[in-house]
C-alpha cells in the first residue's frame, strides 16, 4: 500500500522500471551521469530528499557531462517548438520572455552572440521566477567573469534549473 505522505508521482518515480526513469530524467537533464545516478538512489523518501540529490549530482558533474547538459538548452529568448520534454519545460521557463519589448529581445539577441563567443556555449540562467529585464542584467554581469567563474555559474545555474524541473515532475507528474 502506497504512503499517504509521498506524492502518486514520487511513488510512480520510485518503483517504475529503471530504464523509464531513466529516460524521464534525460530530459530534465541531459548529462549522461545524471539520470543513472538519481535512478541508483531510489526510492526516495521525500521531494525535497529527491530535489536535493538532483542538485547535488548536477553540482558535482564534469565539465565535459555539464556541456552535454548546455547543448540540450535552448538561448534564453528563443521559442523552442515541439513538444518534447525539454521543449515544454523551456517555454514554461522563460515565459517572462513571452511579452518583452523588441528592445530587450534586441539585447538578449546581441548579449547571447557575445556571450557564445566568449565562453562557447550557451547563457544558462535560471529562468524561472526571473524577468527578462533581470536575466539580462545577469547577462551582461556575467560576460565580465573569467572562464572558471562562470563555469562555476553556470554549474549552479543548472543545479537549479534541475531542482525545480525534478520537483515539478515528482509534484505534479510533469516537467
Amino acid at each position: 500500500m502506497p504512503d499517504a505522505d509521498v506524492p502518486a508521482a514520487l511513488e510512480r518515480f520510485n518503483t517504475e522500471p529503471v530504464e523509464r526513469v531513466e529516460e524521464v530524467l534525460q530530459a530534465i537533464n541531459a548529462a549522461p551521469r545524471f539520470a543513472t545516478e538519481l535512478a541508483v538512489g531510489r526510492p526516495y523518501p521525500d521531494v525535497d530528499s529527491l530535489v536535493a540529490r538532483a542538485e547535488q549530482v548536477t553540482r558535482v558533474l564534469p565539465w565535459d557531462e555539464v556541456a552535454v547538459a548546455l547543448s540540450a538548452h535552448p538561448r534564453i529568448g528563443d521559442r523552442v517548438e515541439g513538444s518534447s520534454a525539454e521543449a515544454v519545460a523551456s517555454r514554461r521557463e522563460q515565459s517572462g520572455m513571452d511579452a518583452v519589448a523588441a528592445q530587450v529581445r534586441a539585447a538578449f539577441i546581441e548579449g547571447n552572440r557575445a556571450y557564445e563567443q566568449r565562453f562557447h556555449h550557451v547563457f544558462l540562467i535560471r529562468a524561472a521566477g526571473r524577468s527578462a529585464e533581470e536575466m539580462l542584467a545577469e547577462l551582461r554581469r556575467r560576460l565580465a567573469n573569467d572562464a572558471a567563474t562562470e563555469r562555476a555559474e553556470v554549474v549552479e545555474q543548472l543545479a537549479q534549473i534541475t531542482g525545480l524541473r525534478v520537483r515539478r515532475l515528482v509534484q505534479n507528474g510533469a516537467q
